[in-house]
């Protein structure tokens, strides 16, 4: 993505201080096919679908490590830049119109394009779409899938069907990935800034359920990556976790949730940061978050193993550059500026830490979904940049996805491979391209393989701005407490913490794993019925207290004050030894406690790793906050 960045937010300074408008930037897409690809595909045998992850690695069924090792192929997101005739290709991305569907198609038969992609040593493809590609009726013109005649007279949406049927029947795992709102070459201010930009919330993840339904059959169908780059719009920043419109930590809840009840259970949810906020402008507030909020509010899924997170990096961008040149351009360092140490310092603090901080609420694998660099760049510091920045994927056994896959020679010389009007191969498989050792050693670098043990899992539960019901199993049992404010961990975990005021909790499976016994038996508990004589563990203080043999995996608020426990019985007989564990004056957790700070300002209670809640005790004095004020915590056994 050369030029696609350069203006990413070139065009909100523009349109916010000149009232001017300039295309975006970066994308990335799908392809269609009609030919099956090659039956000895060495790459079906090699890995077993469904995927999931296990504490910073994406596993397969067989729970061996799968590394994303992946490239976007572009297109059906669009290619449009949003001016000029549409019809002519010179209105289109670096001159290449995609039609809306995955670029090559015209010039090389789908099998050939498969075998590339293998000798690239890819496993994965990260392919993109519009929301508009999905309602599109309007067939592709026949000149656009020339090199694929079986095409013809195909819709957007069914060239998308061939194409992903052609990838999984040789081998390749797909990720679907939501690119934009409407057909066009993003990512500036182009109407496609958010999820939301130019449809409802509602409408958006409405498709996401459609489009993870269309494939559920296919298991080499394995992610969904639900939006790219969300970032400014003219007026407004997007934000993690204030509950309005353009609350991107909500509404990924929201679809994710959605994608895994509704529609395919199987699927990983890949969840990018934000991209952009503020305005460009020296003096004023401006910056790339990426993964930084995760650290303070991190996603909780119906399956704790299914969360992956990702960014992107590019060398023209920066912390916080926007990637512009001229107007737009701040004096703020690009990743490129920086020296070898700095860039790996930024890549920790932006995204890598929530990978390699193990045993955290928001441990997850990593996914730097974009990253790449042309073939014509001459410049010493983007190529020292792309070189540096390799490396740290190949020394940190990252999970990647080059951009973009498939371009035309003499059009992008980002692409990892090029192909001329004769069908005719160009790119990085070939000696002369600079970028070729370097992504060899990317390629062939040695990581961890084979079986990835389970590890302790830590979930966040947050009621900041509703519920956070995160089990299937108490989901299928309606509402436990209607006009609450719910949170229950995900199935396989149980409640291990509290704060004090702010409605967070925090989930485990640590040293016991699964306690639940089978069924959909839960308790509600509202008052103190199940506190047996002599066993007062607060007191002074309302103790919602457990039946006996049950353990807390939920609880409930009405605005500060607790309002119910929720328990379920234990497949064995749990300890009945406790301890009271008060946090309302300060936090209370164990020494070196894992899970990290789920409650960030708050005080917190947490059980050690070796027990298990049975209570929650709180009170309603006069000038005593309602919240939970401490834990019964009980010996696992």
């Amino acid at each position: 993505m050369p030029s696609r960045c350069l203006r990413h937010l070139t065009a909100a300074v523009a349109a916010v201080l000149l009232s001017a408008a300039a295309p975006g930037a970066v994308a990335a897409a799908p392809a269609p096919a009609t030919a099956t690809a090659p039956a000895s595909s060495p790459a079906a045998d090699t890995w077993q679908p469904p995927l999931s992850t296990r504490g910073r690695y994406v596993v397969d069924a067989a729970g061996d490590r799968f590394r994303l090792k992946a490239a976007n192929w572009d297109g059906a997101q669009g290619s449009w830049t949003g001016s000029g005739d549409i019809a002519d290709p010179a209105s289109h991305h670096a001159g290449q119109d995609s039609h809306g569907i995955p670029l090559g198609l015209d010039r090389v038969p789908l099998p050939r394009l498969l075998a590339d992609f293998h000798r690239l040593g890819i496993n994965s493809v990260r392919l993109p779409f519009s929301n508009e590609m999905i309602h599109t009726t309007a067939t592709v013109p026949d000149p656009a899938v020339a090199a694929n005649p079986g095409l013809r007279g195909m819709t957007p949406l069914q060239v998308y069907d061939s194409v992903v049927a052609a990838l999984t029947r040789d081998g390749f795992a797909v990720i679907l990935n939501n690119h934009t709102n409407t057909t066009r070459w993003c990512c500036g201010v182009d109407g496609n800034e958010r999820w939301n930009s130019g449809q409802s919330t509602q409408r958006w993840a409405d498709d996401w359920v459609f489009m993870a339904r269309r494939y559920a059959a296919n298991p080499r169908v394995v992610g969904a990556d639900l939006y790219n780059e969300v970032r400014r719009d003219i007026l407004d920043d997007p934000n993690w976790g204030l509950g309005d419109a353009h609350d991107w930590y909500a509404a990924a809840q929201l679809a994710g949730d959605r994608i895994l009840t509704e529609a395919n259970p199987s699927l990983l949810i890949v969840i990018e940061g934000i991209n952009w906020t503020g305005l460009p402008v020296d003096g004023l507030p401006h910056g790339r978050p990426a993964l930084t909020p995760v650290r303070a509010l991190s996603h909780t899924l119906v399956d704790a193993h299914k969360l992956v997170y990702s960014a992107h990096f590019y060398g023209y961008t920066g912390p916080r550059h926007s990637g512009a040149t001229g107007l737009g351009e701040t004096h703020d360092p690009r990743y490129q500026d920086l020296t070898r140490d700095q860039l790996q310092q930024a890549l920790h603090d932006e995204a890598f830490y929530v990978a390699e901080e193990s045993g955290q609420h928001f441990t997850a694998p990593v996914w730097i979904s974009e990253f790449g660099v042309g073939a014509g760049e001459s410049g010493t510091a983007a190529r020292t940049w792309f070189g540096t920045f390799t490396d740290y994927l190949a020394d940190h056994d990252a999970d990647f996805a080059y951009w973009p896959l498939v371009g035309w020679e003499g059009h992008d010389d980002w692409a990892l491979l090029r192909y001329d009007s004769a069908g005719d191969r160009h790119g990085i498989l070939d000696p002369s391209d600079w970028r070729g050792a370097a992504w060899s050693r990317l390629m062939t670098s040695p990581g961890r393989t084979g079986p990835i043990a389970p590890t302790p899992t830590w979930r966040m539960l947050s009621t900041d701005h509703g519920d956070a019901v995160e089990s299937r199993r108490v989901r299928a049992g309606g509402d436990w407490d209607v006009g609450a404010s719910k949170a229950v961990c995900p199935d396989g975990l149980r409640l291990a913490g509290l704060g004090h005021t702010g409605g967070r909790g925090l989930c485990t499976d640590v040293a016991g794993g699964d306690l639940r016994a089978t069924g959909t038996d839960t308790t509600v508990v509202t008052d103190e019925r199940h506190v047996p004589p002599g066993g007062d563990w607060a007191v002074g203080y309302t103790k919602l207290q457990c039946p006996a043999a049950q353990f807390l995996i939920g609880y409930s608020r009405r605005g500060t004050r607790v309002s119910a426990a929720l328990c379920v019985p234990a497949k064995g007989v749990p300890g009945t030894a406790g301890r009271t564990v008060w946090f309302d004056r300060s936090d209370n957790r164990p020494t070196g406690a894992a899970g990290g700070d789920f409650a960030v300002g708050d005080r917190k209670g947490q059980c050690a790793d070796g027990e298990y809640a049975a209570g929650i005790a709180f009170t309603a004095r006069l000038g005593s906050s309602p919240g939970p004020a401490a834990l019964l915590c009980r010996a696992l056994g």
